[in-house]
């Protein structure tokens, strides 16, 4: 199975294509301003190093948040526009659980996303057997919340992905003392963890097709949150 997988949910544009999960190719581009311009001429690059076209695609899988708002938009209405031209099916898999993916030792993993001002987004997963599970559905959330969770977890190590667990370390490293921390290039969301993430989904059971994609935001953007404080 040819996998053509999408992440513009960070400052990261990443592209790849995975035969089942083995990584094909993959190209990214990290200014997240110029996402609208660089994913069409990404995709047709690695489309044509790895001598495909959009015929050869069997999933599309792409990142649906939360994260940079306008970013995931531009992610999925492009592979929602595959998904109309190709009838293609789509796989959407959040930023949490892709970066979970980043991690293959087995056991609890905490993946935080900053989203300023002591909030982040947050996503708890076991792996096991080289099985991902979700344990905690993501939230928006204080940090000092998230910490609160994860202290009735005091019996097991957890691991912590993403910027959020960066910016924090020394708030989460001071009221958690089972704690490790992915390594730097772990924190980064990358479309081969997209890819991967979907054809699992596909691969399960409970996998039904569908050729549309919901963006997951988890909180409301800032010019939302202006706009209402205009009002009162």
């Amino acid at each position: 199975m040819k996998i053509l997988a999408i992440d513009t949910s960070s400052s990261i544009c990443s592209v790849a294509i995975l035969e089942d999960k083995t990584v094909i190719i993959e190209k990214h581009n990290n200014d997240e301003k110029t996402h609208s311009q660089k994913l069409m001429p990404l995709i047709d690059d690695i489309l044509k190093e790895a001598n495909l076209s959009l015929d050869d695609i069997d999933l599309l899988a792409c990142g649906q948040g939360p994260g940079s708002f306008t970013g995931i938009r531009i992610g999925i209405s492009t592979v929602k526009a595959f998904a109309d031209v190709k009838n293609i099916p789509i796989i959407g898999v959040t930023s949490l659980e892709s970066l979970a993916y980043n991690i293959k030792q087995e056991g609890l993993i905490a993946s935080v996303i900053d989203a300023k001002h002591d909030n982040v987004y947050f996503g708890l997963y076991k792996l096991k057997n080289e099985t991902y599970k979700v344990i905690c559905e993501p939230i928006s959330d204080s940090i000092n919340n998230v910490i609160d969770i994860l202290k009735q977890y005091s019996d097991k190590m957890i691991t912590f992905v993403g910027d959020g667990s960066v910016v924090h370390q020394t708030l989460i490293t001071n009221q958690l003392n089972n704690c490790n921390f992915a390594s730097e290039n772990d924190n980064i969301q990358t479309s081969i963890s997209i890819g991967k993430s979907a054809f699992d989904k596909y691969k399960s059971s409970s996998y039904e097709p569908e050729y549309t994609l919901s963006p997951i935001y988890l909180k409301k953007s800032q010019a939302e949150i202006n706009l209402e404080n205009s009002k009162k």
